[in-house]
């Protein structure tokens, strides 16, 4: 019998729990979300999942993997390497586009949100971290220099907050403010 991942259907099953994985620990995070929910998502045994993943810690760690793979690609498929520098503004707004385009999925925000939150874990900390690498590379070759990489990531920390306390259907003075309209 081959080893556990090593067959093509391994690897379909570990892509479906890595999927299915994000929008658990989207809503109860890394701590409140069982192993036994993510299996019971996918339709595996709880003791198959762990066949796949050594545990839960590596199983978050792959699904911040997968979510910054999605995130680069998205990134990437809507600007060019020499965006920042012929048009800085057309840079960030082509950028700010497709981030808005892949927080939609609240599910993704949520997860990312949450990841932030689980970085005690050793593993975890590490994917996030490489996470946050790629995404550094992405957007300064996106955008052209190390400050505009700094606005963008404090930009899109005030975005993923008024998104995900859905501040744009808020009509209080506060919520106006943060949502910049």
């Amino acid at each position: 019998m081959p080893a556990a991942g090593s067959t093509t259907k391994s690897d379909a099953r570990r892509r479906a729990v890595v999927a299915a994985a994000v929008r658990c620990f989207a809503h109860k995070g890394f701590y409140g979300t069982t192993t036994n929910e993510i299996a019971e998502a996918v339709g595996i045994s709880q003791p198959y999942l762990y066949r796949l993943y050594p545990n839960k810690e590596a199983l978050f760690a792959s699904a911040v993997d997968h979510v910054s793979v999605i995130m680069t690609e998205t990134l990437t498929a809507h600007s060019t390497p020499s965006d920042g520098a012929a048009d800085p503004e057309a840079a960030v707004r082509a950028a700010r586009d497709a981030y808005t385009a892949l927080v939609a999925d609240r599910a993704i925000l949520r997860f990312l949100m949450h990841a932030n939150c689980a970085a005690d874990e050793t593993l975890v900390a590490e994917a996030v971290r490489r996470c946050y690498a790629t995404q550094v590379d992405t957007v300064r070759r996106m955008l052209g220099d190390d400050d505009a990489v700094r606005r963008w990531f404090g930009s899109g920390m005030l975005d993923n907050v008024v998104a995900v306390l859905d501040l744009d259907g808020v009509d209080e003075p506060w919520a106006r403010v943060l949502a910049a309209r």
